[in-house]
């Protein structure tokens, strides 16, 4: 785990993050009081909890920086023959990102639509659209996005992402995506240098991806 400040987490207690996750009950056992969320992902890390660690992240993060990371796990494992909606669905998310206007964050629904929400980047896609803002129609009475859904959305993207291809792989993947997150949660951009979805990157462990 990174030992450079989680600048960009501003929560000061971790249960208020874990209130917002669905997590395993060993997850919970490791929950103290007067943690801090940095404390919590370091043991959750520590114990091998690596899809909650997820999960804790993904809602620790703020919604832009958490669908940064979804963008940054999914773009390393696509192959490259994905389809063309999966690819709108995760430019649409990276558009949003970097300009997140409402109608960014519209069309990022839209695009999560037409993949029929079976992709990683679906949900990084919905991650945007559920960062804030009404979740009803354009025009209809504003329908808020309950606390915590965009955090649900960026770890099911980040999930998926690490299993979606050569699954016995998932495990190490989601090593690098943590890495990745915690990158992302000091203040960096979370690049992950080598892309984890070919054959050839199918091994690639823990220290291998930065």
């Amino acid at each position: 785990m990174t030992a450079a400040p989680l600048r960009k987490i501003r929560q000061r207690q971790a249960r208020d993050v874990a209130d917002l996750c669905t997590l395993d009950d060993a997850a919970r056992l490791l929950l103290a009081p007067d943690q801090s969320p940095t404390d919590y992902l370091a043991a959750l890390i520590g114990a091998g909890r690596r899809a909650d660690a997820v999960r804790v992240l993904a809602h620790a993060l703020p919604p832009r920086e958490a669908v940064w990371w979804a963008c940054v796990c999914i773009r390393a494992t696509l192959p490259p023959d994905a389809p063309e909606p999966v690819l709108s669905a995760l430019e649409s998310a990276r558009a949003w990102v970097f300009q997140p206007s409402e109608a960014n964050r519209r069309a990022a629904y839209a695009s999560a639509q037409a993949t029929d929400f079976q992709h990683a980047a679906s949900w990084a896609a919905v991650g945007a659209f559920w960062s804030g803002g009404s979740m009803a129609p354009a025009g209809a009475p504003d329908v808020p996005a309950p606390d915590g859904l965009a955090g649900k959305a960026v770890a099911a993207a980040v999930i998926l992402a690490a299993v979606a291809r050569q699954p016995e792989q998932g495990n190490q993947r989601l090593a690098a995506f943590l890495d990745s997150g915690l990158d992302i949660a000091a203040g960096g951009n979370g690049r992950l240098t080598e892309t984890l979805s070919g054959s050839g990157a199918g091994g690639a462990g823990e220290g291998d991806t930065r």
